[in-house]
């Protein structure tokens, strides 16, 4: 009878629910507990979550009937991007063209580096599409890799792992590079690694974290129309 009701309750939305909530606060408590920036707590989530599917059998799918009522707040979560842009509008107006100036520079460096190497390796186009939103966040990546013909889920990995590396990696090549005006290294997180950059920017100062979190929204604007013209750039679409 137990077994039974286990498997039913397995079934429902609630058990993905569950399962990434509790996964996401393991991840949070062990993240605090270090302050490795390795030990992400996305990261961290997504790997339980993987293990724990694996070791009792669970199909993807059944676990999936929750993750998507997660997935449907990405969206509404997007919105609240419009916030720190709020907070930081007198930034914004006195280094305008400097701001926009490098988030351009970024996306167009992210998404024509990624086009350049999925060629010299060969990669399938498919692929290559999949890859090439991969520093923006989660919700345009996803919408961007339906649109030009990309597997949205193959989308979702590069994000993530963009991001985990930006956060643990993104200070540590500022200070290498000298970089020591707060804006420019927020600018730079934000527009190489989205949200998960952005969390790492905002342990920084709040002028790095601000200005991550405006380069999350410009950059997915910017990402939206360069995408299908460095595709088309590179001989990708006709």
């Amino acid at each position: 009878m137990q077994i039974y009701f286990l498997n039913e309750f397995i079934k429902r939305p609630l058990f993905g629910v569950l399962l990434s909530l509790i996964a996401f606060q393991v991840g949070t408590l062990l993240y605090k507990k270090t302050r490795l920036s390795i030990l992400n707590p996305l990261l961290v989530a997504s790997i339980l979550v993987m293990v724990f599917l694996f070791y009792f059998g669970i199909d993807f799918e059944t676990y999936n009937l929750g993750g998507d009522y997660i997935s449907f707040f990405l969206g509404p979560a997007t919105v609240v991007l419009a916030v720190p842009l709020y907070k930081t509008i007198r930034l914004l107006k006195s280094n305008a063209l400097p701001i926009l100036a490098g988030i351009s520079a970024g996306c167009i460096a992210g998404i024509s580096s990624i086009l350049a190497l999925s060629s010299l390796l060969g990669l399938d186009e498919v692929i290559s599409k999949s890859l090439a939103p991969k520093s923006v966040t989660t919700p345009i990546g996803i919408e961007i890799s339906k649109q030009i013909g990309g597997l949205p889920a193959i989308t979702v990995a590069a994000i993530v792992i963009t991001g985990i590396t930006g956060a643990v990696l993104g200070p540590f090549i500022c200070r290498c590079f000298r970089i020591k005006d707060k804006v420019a290294v927020g600018i730079a997180i934000g527009t190489a690694s989205h949200a998960l950059g952005t969390t790492r920017a905002i342990e920084l100062g709040e002028t790095e974290g601000a200005m991550s979190g405006l380069a999350i929204g410009i950059s997915g604007l910017i990402t939206v129309f360069l995408v299908p013209l460095l595709l088309y750039l590179f001989k990708l679409v006709s």
